[in-house]
């Protein structure tokens, strides 16, 4: 149980900005067995955007309070996804040779392609959880809750998912950021797919529409393990972030394609 503990919280330490325990024991073997509890997380800043979004609609219209509640969970994770997409965009927009992606994304500048995917991204993202929670009933506080945490969790699961069919692109190991997991068991596996699922399999307790939502994610997920093989010969940390981030879009989108036939 400790050993878990410590695992959790190296999680924690890895993928937000939220203080951990000073008890806490760092172990570098723990950030390969951290996989497991990527989805969950996105439970934590699901519930963090979810409470920033709440109290700010007491005050705010709604799309005012989906700005705040992208801010809380850019303040949480201290945009370590969406530094990942930029970084993404930057290198296979301005590469084109494995060598040279690698040393763009590496690079801590952000030039134009980075810039371009971000704004688009939190546009999308705007635009569309202001439109999600038009559609939903605001009185339903449950319902509000899990698409925040389900559209956290599920994204962070297709991410994590690549690191179970792919292999490690960076032979030196390096990156600008923190070291990456890259071996992983069957606990990491079960423990990312249970932490996952539980709160889209919440949702379909309102809706089994909600379970189409794992198809599209399914589709991200292979057609980005392809596409990063093909320029890469396999993923990195940024090429995780990027597709943690293109998943919280498409999950968002299919919620609200899927309220049409709710």
């Amino acid at each position: 149980m400790r050993e878990e503990i410590n695992i959790f919280f190296t999680s924690l330490m890895f993928y937000t900005r939220i203080p951990c325990p000073f008890t806490i024991v760092y172990n570098p073997d723990h950030i390969n067995k951290a996989t497991r509890y990527f989805p969950l997380i996105g439970w934590i800043v699901g519930v963090i955007s979810f409470v920033t979004f709440w109290l700010s609609s007491l005050l705010f219209d709604t799309a005012i309070s989906v700005v705040f509640s992208l801010l809380a969970g850019v303040l949480t994770t201290g945009a370590f996804h969406e530094d990942g997409l930029s970084d993404v965009a930057d290198g296979f927009g301005g590469g084109w040779t494995k060598e040279r992606i690698l040393v763009i994304m590496k690079d801590s500048r952000v030039g134009a392609y980075g810039v371009i995917a971000s704004v688009l991204l939190f546009l999308m993202k705007y635009a569309g959880l202001s439109q999600l929670f038009t559609l939903a009933p605001s009185n339903d506080i449950g319902l509000m809750v899990l698409l925040f945490v389900a559209y956290h969790s599920l994204s962070r699961l297709t991410a994590i998912s690549i690191c179970f069919i792919s292999e490690y692109a960076r032979d030196d190991a390096t990156s600008k950021v923190k070291p990456i997991a890259k071996t992983h068991g069957l606990k990491e596996i079960f423990g990312a797919f249970i932490f996952g699922l539980i709160p889209l399999g919440l949702l379909c307790t309102y809706n089994l529409y909600f379970s189409i939502t794992i198809i599209p994610l399914i589709v991200l997920a292979l057609l980005s393990k392809r596409y990063f093989e093909k320029w890469l010969d396999g993923y990195t940390g940024d090429c995780l972030g990027a597709v943690q981030q293109i998943a919280e879009c498409v999950s968002i989108l299919s919620f609200i394609a899927l309220w049409k036939f709710m």
